[in-house]
């Protein structure tokens, strides 16, 4: 915009003085045009300029080392006048911020969360020299960078998982297992066996079973380099599927700069939203979770950061 009105400027200049130094009509028409153009295009400009709206066109997600395409697009009745917008981008894991033209690319090289935010959006008239705020929805759009699942060949046995054992029901209901035992004042008589009962002389239960859940444990620090966070994101999102494909529930535990934090899955929606979740997270400073050791059936620490052997 500031090399339009510096042009126009020019021009203005120049018809300034070819009127001083010829004052004929055709000069005084040149200057006359000149300006009353900018009052005229923006005359013209107006109803495009006040039915105009932007927004961000962008995915939700890509997937580490994808291209991470951002367009500002118009929305307008009329043929749609200049944009101008400021760009903001954030990065939370890293603390990174920066500025970012529209026709610039975002950077998808390694995992993470772009938070996108539009400020000071502007739209000009069409020929650049006046300009109005236009209204831009939503103003944050966020894209999530996703690591590639890494194998973990170091896995210990998964054996102790898959035993299970079993406890009653609270509250009774629906079960796929059940115990037999006799029955005790205070039961829910609609789960006596009867014909069982029949045959025994005495009244027999059939109380419903639920199996216990042992705990799982999956432990990582959010911290290392760039590279280190795409293994480490990497080898979780394996770890998780992987554990989820024998149908093992689990835990994630992760130091981040928010403290330890902790997640329960037990689906491939709830893992596919702990990492998201992660991937806005700040990176942790200091401290690991290698020192504060945990109670579980099987756990499994991820390591790898800078300061880690």
């Amino acid at each position: 915009m500031a090399g339009r009105r510096f042009l126009y400027s020019a021009v203005l200049l120049g018809c300034l003085i070819f009127f001083i130094a010829y004052q004929q009509w055709l000069a005084w028409f040149f200057l006359a045009v000149m300006l009353v153009l900018p009052w005229f295009s923006l005359l013209v400009s107006l109803p495009a300029m006040l039915t105009t709206k932007l927004r961000i066109s962008a995915p939700q997600s890509v997937q580490v080392g994808e291209a991470v395409e951002l367009k500002i697009l118009h929305r307008c009745p009329l043929p749609a006048p200049m944009t101008q917008c400021k760009l903001i981008v954030e990065r939370p894991m890293t603390g990174e911020r920066w500025k970012l033209k529209e026709s610039a690319a975002l950077p998808g090289e390694h995992c993470g969360t772009l938070i996108v935010t539009v400020k000071k959006a502007r739209i000009l008239d069409y020929i650049g020299l006046s300009k109005l705020p236009v209204r831009c929805r939503p103003t944050t759009h966020r894209i999530c960078v996703r690591p590639v699942s890494i194998p973990v060949e170091d896995l210990p046995s998964l054996e102790r998982c898959t035993q299970q054992n079993w406890k009653p029901k609270p509250g009774g209901g629906f079960a796929e297992n059940h115990e037999l035992r006799l029955y005790r004042p205070g039961d829910n008589i609609q789960q006596i066996h009867w014909k069982l009962s029949a045959k025994t002389g005495s009244l027999i239960l059939r109380e419903p079973m639920e199996p216990i859940r042992n705990r799982v444990l999956v432990r990582l620090d959010l911290s290392g380099t760039p590279q280190v966070l795409d293994r480490k994101l990497g080898q979780l999102l394996w770890i998780g599927q992987h554990l989820l494909e024998k149908d093992i529930h689990f835990q994630i535990q992760c130091l981040t700069g928010q403290g330890m934090e902790l997640w329960n899955v037990s689906n491939e929606q709830e893992l596919d939203s702990t990492l998201n979740e992660l991937l806005s997270r700040p990176c942790a400073v200091e401290g690991s979770l290698q020192t504060r050791p945990q109670s579980a059936v099987w756990q499994y620490y991820i390591g790898g950061g800078d300061h880690e052997a």
